[in-house]
């Protein structure tokens, strides 16, 4: 690990390399005001990724060097995210008082025991996250810790289009800096977003601008997919494009979507009462959603309905001035897929570890 923690600031991409889609977002900012330079949303063709895990190398490298030309920058640093079951979090308590030098030497020192991984495999950072002390006068810092290979594979990728990682994330916490960054939200609010993926929902909870809960599920948009391929014996890619477009037939409405939205319906009932069960706190009541999810228009309305709490779309980009030559109609289409690459763009404004 190499560590020094300096206030580091520098506009990066955010680019969001999904199981899917890679997505990408440049944002500028001006005092207070948030500015969307630039976007890209570019398929994966085929089954690209096994568990995560990056498996045709050709077919996600074509997405990025499409995703680069639409941008049409001249920015390299990126900032990425990784996810998966080999990526660890972890809360550790430390004494306070300590520079990041130091914990970085306690924490290698004990990284054996905190990690289920040989430590040659695994690249491993951390973050102090808070100045509050718990009760043992200890504080709180996460720790991560992601094998290797899930990291160098993206790195690799990435220098085939001459782009630099300067960061990477985890896309749980990316969605955490995108609801931290652009939800409007009041002092001590807690606020609860989920992202409705291809094949996970990913649940994180901010308070007072910091991510104090995340948790990745197996359920999305996959379900309703494949429902909707066999349903119109189409092409995965006609089906997605059609639904973005909302050109499919109307019968959809009742063949396909009833079924699921009683799944995903219980799976974030089953994502919150997992929330309420390691954290304590009371069953939220309103709910963030964004992601694959966020152009079905009756989809928080349903949700409300079923879950008996408040569903709201979140836009990260509502409030942002959206440049002239970002085509406004495309974009409105495709910006709720877009949260993980604004919450990665948003590292561009706050210091980070080198």
């Amino acid at each position: 690990m190499k560590k020094l923690f300096g206030a580091k600031v520098q506009k990066m991409i955010g680019l969001d390399i999904g199981t899917r889609f890679i997505k990408a977002v440049i944002i500028e900012k001006s005092g207070e005001q948030y500015n969307l330079l630039a976007y890209a949303c570019e398929p994966i063709l085929g089954d690209a990724f096994a568990e995560r895990e990056i498996k045709d190398f050709e077919a996600v490298s074509h997405a990025l060097k499409k995703v680069k030309l639409a941008l049409k920058s001249k920015y390299k640093s990126v900032a990425i995210a990784v996810s998966g079951s080999t990526v660890l979090n972890k809360i550790v308590y430390m004494d306070p008082g300590q520079t990041d030098y130091e914990l970085e030497s306690q924490i290698e020192l004990e990284a054996e025991s905190l990690i289920p991984y040989p430590l040659n495999e695994v690249y491993i950072d951390f973050e102090e996250r808070s100045d509050n002390l718990t009760t043992n006068n200890k504080v709180e810092v996460l720790l991560s810790a992601v094998h290797k290979e899930l990291v160098d594979r993206r790195i690799t990728l990435l220098g085939e289009v001459d782009y630099e990682a300067k960061i990477v994330d985890v896309e749980s916490y990316a969605l955490g800096a995108a609801v931290a960054s652009f939800y409007p939200s009041e002092k001590h609010e807690t606020v609860c977003c989920i992202n409705i993926g291809a094949s996970h929902l990913q649940m994180c909870v901010v308070r007072d601008r910091e991510v104090i809960y995340t948790k990745d599920h197996n359920f999305g948009m996959d379900a309703l997919i494949q429902d909707l391929t066999m349903l119109y014996s189409q092409e995965r890619s006609q089906i997605e494009q059609q639904l973005t477009d909302d050109t499919l037939p109307e019968t959809w409405k009742q063949d396909a979507y009833p079924m699921f939205l009683a799944n995903l319906q219980q799976n974030i009932n089953r994502a919150l009462q997992v929330y309420i069960s390691a954290s304590g706190e009371a069953r939220p009541s309103s709910l963030l959603i964004c992601g694959g999810g966020g152009h079905l228009t009756s989809l928080p309305k349903d949700l409300t309905a079923d879950l008996g709490i408040e569903v709201m779309c979140f836009n990260p980009f509502a409030d942002m001035v959206i440049t002239d030559n970002v085509n406004q109609g495309d974009f409105e289409q495709i910006s709720g897929q877009l949260i993980i690459a604004a919450g990665l763009a948003s590292r561009s404004f706050k210091p980070w570890h080198i």
